[in-house]
């Protein structure tokens, strides 16, 4: 079968975060509102504008529904899809699609989260399979320790090279007023640090905060009438593998290394082709996973090509610019943070973590236990 993705036939044209961090007395549902309202109203829009809802929570199922009615929204289509932290580049892809066909002119992806002064804890959306139930397993971070532990045992890699991932997210979030974590990091706080779930310790795992956002999409004739430097939709691609963690068919190789693949091949680009790449690094084994099969380097060198702050600040290769779950923020999921992070390296929004000439943005989301990768690729006008 063919894929006719609309290349660059569509492309974000605003972006929001709000109550990045905590921000007390506000529900999920308050918080996507704010960030919703405010990437509207940056570009003269207002919630009676929309006519495409596309939105999934972590304690509302039918947020879709509460969103509009919340806003005041009477949307043409919509969609609430769960993949876990990948579904904001699943919304992406079917907002894309949607627009392209002409079933709506406005898009509007939104997400919230309050788990942090909710519940001081992340919110327990994982149930155990029967299988894993009785090992008692932290959800989610012991399966991701499974992975981790998998790669070291084939490839070699070490906690030192873990930690690596820690300390360059943390070098993006000290440029980003944003972030969460702005204080040094060093190798040996990482590897000093406690054991989680062996083995990681509490360096390699994602932060625990509130925070939205929220992206508006139009078609691409219209784009420059919103801003000088819309984002434009290139290709965007997903694949489930697995549900549960003992179910995945190899714990070092990701659904990215099937999404990517087709998402390059719609956006006419190649891994090297890439300027700024941001990865849902819920844990640090993620960031060199999704290196990997995202072509960014072989499998098994993933922990080698992290090395001497390459993926850091004035490395090779900009990983995480925002500074990523790891430091800025993780409110349960954070797809959608990653998209927006590219859309801002893209319009040269980013302040002093601005990569220069930035063209095009890689930005991935991952769900479940590594069982949901999604990718989203976005270009400047210069690449149409």
């Amino acid at each position: 079968m063919d894929d006719t993705f609309p290349r660059g036939r569509t492309a974000i044209v605003s972006n929001a975060t709000y109550g990045l961090g905590e921000a007390p007395g506000l529900s999920s549902m308050d918080l996507a509102a704010h960030a919703s309202v405010t990437a509207l109203s940056r570009i003269g829009l207002t919630p009676a504008d929309v006519d495409g809802v596309f939105i999934g929570l972590p304690d509302d199922y039918l947020s879709g529904l509460t969103l509009s009615e919340y806003l005041g929204i009477k949307p043409r289509i919509s969609d609430n899809n769960r993949t876990g932290g990948s579904a904001f580049q699943t919304h992406v892809a079917w907002a894309a699609m949607a627009l392209a066909a002409g079933q709506c002119d406005v898009a509007l992806i939104a997400y919230g989260s309050n788990q942090r002064t909710a519940s001081g804890k992340l919110v327990q959306s994982n149930r155990p399979s029967p299988y894993e139930g009785p090992y008692r397993q932290l959800l989610p971070i012991s399966s991701y320790a499974l992975a981790a532990s998998r790669h070291m045992h084939l490839y070699g890699t070490t906690r030192r090279q873990l930690a690596e991932v820690a300390v360059a997210a943390r070098g993006w979030a000290k440029l980003n007023p944003e972030a969460f974590m702005r204080d040094d990091l060093t190798i040996e706080d990482c590897l000093a640090a406690r054991l989680v779930s062996d083995p990681l310790g509490l360096r390699d795992c994602c932060l625990v905060t509130d925070g939205a956002g929220a992206i508006v999409m139009v078609r691409a004739d219209r784009a420059r009438d919103f801003t000088p430097k819309p984002a434009y939709v290139l290709g965007a691609a997903s694949a489930v593998t697995h549900r549960d963690i003992t179910n995945m068919p190899d714990l070092t190789v990701t659904g990215v290394a099937e999404a990517a693949p087709r998402a390059y091949a719609q956006a006419r680009v190649k891994p090297a082709d890439i300027d700024v790449v941001e990865l849902y690094d819920a844990f640090s084994i993620n960031t060199i996973l999704f290196l990997e099969d995202a072509g960014f380097c072989p499998k098994g060198e993933g922990g080698r090509f992290v090395e001497d702050g390459a993926i850091g600040p004035g490395g090779r290769l900009p990983v995480n610019t925002n500074g990523g779950g790891l430091s800025c923020v993780h409110p349960g999921m954070y797809g959608l943070f990653t998209i927006i992070e590219a859309t801002r390296q893209l319009a040269g929004e980013a302040g002093a973590r601005q990569v220069a000439n930035v063209d095009l943005a890689f930005a991935q989301g991952n769900g479940g236990m590594l069982s949901s990768q999604a990718v989203v690729i976005l270009g400047s006008e210069a690449t149409l």
